[in-house]
């Protein structure tokens, strides 16, 4: 029995009709693809405009004679009671509701009409089944959060059992605990690995550190598929060393569908099918593809709620070579709230931090992980869990770095501790300014 999908029909989402609609819309060709988004943009936009006060307010005295005109919906617009921002209609009984994660520091509850969700649904098992994964099959090894409290806790645990899914809990990711996942791998058939990145890279490390290959100890392995977390170049290259298989970047918003996926060829691939995606400068002028700026995005199908020209609240560039069907996103920045303003006034993306000192501060091998905090325009502090404290030849390496890269005068702190502390999803985020 296909239990994943009988679980979402028991939800009432119409996963047989929304898999149809998916196949339907790849079907367009390149030559009219142009047509139907356009045509799916003007659907949406003139359903909420008749049905959806709260986007009506939202344009309330302002002129809008084409789609650039239309205001960039942020999420502190988003942050009132959800019924004010439902379509007529819809409630909350009749809609798939769930809150964002706050990563970008608003969190809110949002809805997304069952139909939506559905297809949002489908577009995963399509993505994931480029790589032979079948959700109702496949035996996934999932590197998530759990709930601590009792009901949560085993309600998740009979959703994994349903989902045909183990769960790898990551709240503690001590040696003893990584050698008792490891013990799962010898005893079971897992088809793919899926879960946050910082997780499944100290997997790996602890794989390097023993000499093993899981591939060897777990043969029907195929894919490792990371989510939520910057996945960089040399952290890919040691997940697919030692776990013996690709790896793939997942990249979602759980309040707007999957964004993109990378494909056998290594490139990412943008959901054009259910999303409409822009880049955008500060002033929220639309910039051509090959350009970096802030992602703008329009849920095609969503009716239950608008989210129309949405800032995720991300940086990004489409490929320049994209066409109106065949999207790429060539790079993937960070938050626009992940940046630090250093005291000469200079603004750098956070992660440049991680990047600069990344290489250094992993070097010696002894650093299992570690993220970065501005406390103050001039001051940085660095948290790192290793077996051993830094030495002071290394922290001098990594200030070093810091000044050629960014500027001088900046004050660095480097503080060990046992553990880092996660999100309750199970997050880590890496960089993040407190000024």
């Amino acid at each position: 029995m296909n239990w994943f999908d009988f679980t979402l029909k028991l939800k009432g989402f119409p996963i047989e009709e929304a898999k149809k609609h998916l196949e339907k819309i790849q079907a367009i060709p390149e030559a009219e693809y142009a047509n139907y988004i356009e045509e799916k943009k003007q659907e949406i936009l003139d359903f909420h405009l008749q049905h959806n006060s709260f986007y009506k307010d939202l344009l309330k005295n302002k002129k809008v004679e084409k789609w650039e005109d239309l205001p960039i919906l942020t999420k502190k617009d988003l942050q009132q009671p959800l019924k004010n921002r439902l379509s007529e209609g819809y409630t909350e009984k009749n809609v798939y509701v769930n809150k964002t994660s706050g990563s970008s520091g608003h969190p809110f509850v949002f809805a997304k009409d069952k139909f939506c969700h559905a297809l949002t649904w489908s577009v995963i098992f399509d993505r994931f089944g480029w790589f032979g994964l079948d959700f109702n099959s496949s035996f996934q090894a999932r590197f998530y959060g759990i709930p601590l409290d009792k009901i949560g806790y085993y309600k998740e645990r009979l959703k994994d059992k349903m989902a045909t899914r183990y769960r790898f809990p990551i709240f503690n990711l001590s040696d003893e605990k990584l050698e008792s996942f490891l013990a799962e791998f010898y005893k079971k058939k897992f088809d793919y690995i899926n879960g946050y990145t910082s997780s499944i890279e100290l997997f790996a490390k602890f794989l390097q550190k023993k000499n093993i290959i899981l591939k060897d100890i777990c043969p029907t392995l195929k894919v490792c598929i990371v989510t939520s977390e910057m996945l960089f170049p040399d952290t890919k290259a040691l997940l697919e060393k030692q776990f013996g298989i690709p790896v793939v970047n997942e990249y979602g918003a759980s309040e707007l569908d999957l964004l993109a996926f990378q494909n056998p060829q290594d490139q990412w691939v943008l959901n054009t099918e259910t999303l409409f995606i822009e880049i955008v400068n500060e002033e929220g002028e639309v910039l051509p593809h090959g350009e970096e700026g802030k992602i703008v995005v329009t849920s095609l199908y969503n009716k239950a709620h608008p989210f129309i020209r949405y800032d995720l609240g991300d940086i990004g560039i489409i490929d320049a070579k994209s066409t109106a069907k065949q999207q790429f996103l060539q790079k993937l920045t960070g938050r626009t709230n992940d940046v630090a303003t250093l005291p000469s006034g200079k603004v750098v993306p956070g992660l440049t931090f991680y990047y600069v000192t990344k290489s250094i501060i992993e070097d010696s091998g002894e650093v299992k992980e570690f993220v970065i905090k501005q406390t103050e325009a001039n001051s940085f502090e660095i948290t790192y869990v290793a077996s051993a404290t830094i030495s002071v030849e290394k922290e001098n390496e990594i200030k070093t770095a810091i000044e050629k890269y960014l500027e001088k005068g900046l004050s660095l702190q480097l503080k060990r501790v046992d553990v880092l502390q996660r999100k309750k999803s199970g997050k880590l985020k890496q960089f993040e300014s407190l000024v």
